[in-house]
């Protein structure tokens, strides 16, 4: 499908006349929307906005959970070509503050009352702010009655004109950077950026009617967005879930057909199923643990889409891999893995268990898609061969550098932060990584998360955080070791598998208690222990020290993708990193 502007996605999917393009959540039942409505919704919020005077250009914030009203949202500025800047809800008030800020945005259209008095207390110069909820005494206005109304069967002809009148050119958002490493900055992205991207995925994949996906990954963050008007186009329906907690019990009401995660989802998923065969014990451990063996003699195979014809492999899917399908809903075809590394371990263990995930990789700045597995041609521990739109190239020291339609217009009001990572056409990634013959590209860390030992040893943490992640009992993991004799590793443990792991040994399940206790470092170590088996000399982890903290988005040490912030993390434990390299030798 070659699309021009994203406003070819909402004229393609809204002409289709489908009842049932979204689903929303009502109590516990799940109500469609459907395109018609999308539709009209989409025009009047649109008018709304012209009669506040928004013109084109101008910024308008889009803070919510993943709901209909975030997209309706999305669709009406990307008309009248007003530039949304979509904000993670869980931002702290300065963060929030300070994006508003900057990107000048004169409405904001939230989700809760809780985000408009936010908002308000921020003080940025928002002049009107919509509810998604129901309007209480904060003064804001209600969505709802924005954009009630009749829906009728016709289009409206001068709306549809504004639509087609948009540019490739024309600037279709601004997405504020995570910021694993610093500041947050604002991506400008175009309506060609991202439209260019989306012809080559919709190309790539091919969905219909039929099929269904839970959206759950928040839309503020590019990779959600991307998927979402992918399905869109593709005539998927979209159920939103706005909630982590409502997740898993909607896969099981709505039985989605496409599952499209980051992979911290993935690694609980494992942890989950391991940790239950592992407290069943006794037969079901076994069973367990064999099945597991067995799909690893045939993990290639599934891996591109094939079922085997080993009677092991059947009898083991009837006892166990259908079983873990069912968590997911029970009718997923298409497993996804996007938004931070899926890791090898973790990608041949779901090949063992009868699932191929498809691991892709891009950025912000990329729009976002630079490559992507695809169901018959995927390589484990790969993110699949490039787009056919995009080139790529590595610097000498294995950078990976990219180039296509789909590069950012720049960072917003940030012009020396933009040419700092452009070579004329070619964007710096910031990623190191490789290609192999095959044309599968592979990636091995953040050039900038590189830790560099004293001894002048390189080390890419990820791969072994990895690892180490697949543990049930451990949560999250940050490596520690530049410019020091050795790695060192500050650990976040899976606090409700630890309790349980302390309950069976007879140790009191106290969170601070646990942390220092001589058995729970014993079975952390053995984790280390197993990692470090494979590792070079220099990249073993000689130290670790386990503390009590969940790390989270809402604590700071997460981003909203779930991926680390090592600045964070270092600053907040600098006293029990120092305590590592206390002694002149490691232990």
């Amino acid at each position: 499908m070659q699309l021009r502007t994203l406003n070819d996605v909402f004229v393609h999917a809204t002409s289709r006349g489908a009842e049932r393009a979204l689903l929303t959540q009502v109590g516990d039942a799940w109500q469609p929307i459907s395109c018609n409505a999308v539709y009209w919704r989409t025009r009047r919020l649109a008018a709304w906005l012209q009669q506040q005077g928004v013109q084109k250009g101008d910024r308008v914030a889009l803070i919510a959970e993943n709901r209909w009203e975030w997209a309706i949202t999305d669709y009406a500025c990307l008309a009248l070509g007003v530039v949304d800047v979509p904000m993670f809800p869980t931002l702290t008030l300065d963060q929030t503050a300070a994006q508003l800020k900057d990107s000048g945005a004169r409405i904001a259209i939230v989700s809760t009352q809780e985000l408009a008095a936010k908002v308000r207390k921020a003080d940025a110069g928002v002049e009107t702010v919509v509810v998604m909820e129901a309007p209480s005494e904060s003064g804001a206005l209600a969505f709802e009655s924005i954009v009630a109304g009749d829906e009728p069967s016709a289009r409206d002809a001068d709306f549809d004109r504004q639509l087609a009148s948009m540019q490739p050119e024309d600037i279709a958002t601004i997405i504020y950077t995570s910021g694993t490493t610093g500041d947050a900055k604002g991506v400008v992205l175009t309506h060609g950026n991202i439209a260019s991207n989306l012809s080559m995925t919709t190309d790539l994949f091919r969905f219909g009617a039929d099929d269904l996906m839970v959206s759950f990954l928040p839309l503020s963050h590019v990779t959600a967005r991307h998927i979402d008007y992918l399905f869109f186009a593709e005539n998927v329906t979209l159920a939103y879930v706005g909630r982590p907690e409502r997740v898993l019990p909607a896969m099981q009401a709505v039985k989605p057909t496409i599952f499209v995660a980051v992979p911290r989802v993935y690694e609980r998923v494992r942890q989950s199923a391991e940790g239950k065969a592992m407290k069943a014990g006794g037969l079901k451990a076994k069973i367990f643990s064999w099945a597991i063996r067995t799909g690893a003699k045939h993990r290639d195979a599934v891996a591109n889409g094939n079922t085997p014809s080993s009677i092991a492999w059947k009898l083991a899917n009837k006892l166990v891999y259908s079983k873990l399908r069912e968590a997911f809903g029970g009718r997923v075809t298409v497993f996804v893995a996007g938004g931070a590394p899926l890791g090898i371990d973790l990608a041949q263990w779901f090949a063992s268990a009868g699932i191929a995930i498809l691991e892709g990789y891009g950025l912000t700045e990329t729009s976002p898609v630079i490559a992507v597995n695809l169901p018959h041609r995927n390589k484990l521990g790969t993110i699949g061969p490039r787009i056919a739109n995009t080139d790529c190239r590595f610097a000498e020291d294995g950078e990976l550098e990219v180039r296509g339609p789909g590069i950012f217009a720049g960072y917003w009001q940030k012009p020396e932060q933009t040419a700092a990572v452009m070579d004329g056409e070619w964007f710096h990634t910031g990623d190191i990584g490789s290609v192999d013959a095959d044309g599968f590209l592979r990636i091995t860390d953040r050039k900038r998360e590189l830790i560099k030992t004293v001894g002048g040893k390189f080390i890419a943490p990820q791969p072994i955080e990895n690892r180490l992640k697949v543990s049930p009992l451990v949560g999250h993991v940050a490596l520690q070791g530049d410019r020091r004799k050795y790695v060192t590793a500050i650990v976040s443990p899976n606090a409700p598998a630890l309790a349980d792991w302390a309950k069976e040994q007879g140790i009191a399940p106290q969170p601070d208690m646990l942390v220092r206790e001589p058995r729970v470092l014993q079975r952390f170590q053995q984790e280390f222990d197993r990692v470090n088996a494979d590792a070079a000399p220099w990249e073993k982890v000689k130290r670790f020290r386990l503390v009590p903290d969940e790390w989270t988005v809402e604590s700071g040490e997460l981003t909203p993708s779930m991926k680390l912030k090592r600045r964070v993390v270092a600053d907040k434990y600098a006293a029990e990193i120092e305590a590592l390299y206390s002694g002149t030798e490691a232990e």
